[in-house]
């Protein structure tokens, strides 16, 4: 049964240097001709769980978010050439990819908060997007709840391909490891975001790495690791 490693985007890929809440900002504001007043915390959260957030915070009840997501990738896209300006790959991205690519007993997708447009434009702007097969992803728009995502993900891939697979989550978060756990996936976190080694730990993951620097470690955890153990 081949692998299906569904990576996460914001701090296990890369990090955007902070363009996505500029705009958020910027098309909330044109949008809902309201204040930004309360930046949440968008971490392991989805797109969807942050609008409603953000709606409710600020008294908005007239706007839809599909209106909203409209304004936002059209604002994400005008100034796309910030990301590779101010954000990074996170370390070892390129080479763990490149190995997992290589291995024909691995499909790579993403399982991500991000809508999926977003989504594409981070990784275009570090040539990344050839390692993934977007289309059977899970996204910001599928559901407010992440773990959901990953079922949606799991589902699509095994409609595609006409196979089932072991499911592998990979991210930052509790939300990616709580995410992962409900749908009896294997969890590897990697403590490259604002979640502590410990914390992730805590949360059940069942590999922790500091990154993804490592090759050889990180592909075994990826490739090896039962959902049982740990």
């Amino acid at each position: 049964m081949r692998r299906l490693v569904m990576w996460d985007i914001d701090y296990t890929l890369l990090r955007g240097g902070g363009v996505t809440t500029r705009a958020w900002k910027a098309a909330f504001t044109e949008v809902t001709g309201v204040e930004w007043r309360d930046t949440p915390n968008f971490g392991g959260r989805t797109d969807t769980d942050i609008c409603t957030e953000v709606f409710a915070s600020h008294g908005v009840t007239d706007c839809t978010p599909e209106r909203f997501f409209a304004r936002y990738v059209e604002v994400v896209h005008e100034i796309r050439h910030e990301f590779a300006e101010q954000g990074a790959l996170m370390p070892g991205v390129r080479a763990v990819l490149a190995r997992l690519a290589d291995d024909p007993g691995v499909v790579q997708t993403l399982v991500t908060g991000n809508v999926p447009q977003v989504a594409a434009v981070k990784l275009a702007a570090f040539g990344l997007g050839g390692e993934f097969d977007a289309e059977v992803g899970g996204y910001g728009t599928d559901h407010a709840v992440r773990a959901v995502l990953v079922r949606r993900c799991l589902e699509r891939a095994q409609v595609k391909y006409a196979e089932s697979f072991h499911p592998v989550v990979i991210g930052d978060t509790v939300h990616d490891v709580t995410a992962a756990l409900a749908n009896g996936a294997v969890a590897v976190a990697v403590a490259t975001g604002r979640t502590a080694a410990a914390e992730l730990a805590a949360a059940g993951a069942h590999v922790v790495l500091p990154d993804l620097a490592d090759t050889d470690v990180a592909v075994r955890a990826l490739t090896r690791q039962k959902a049982t153990s740990g």
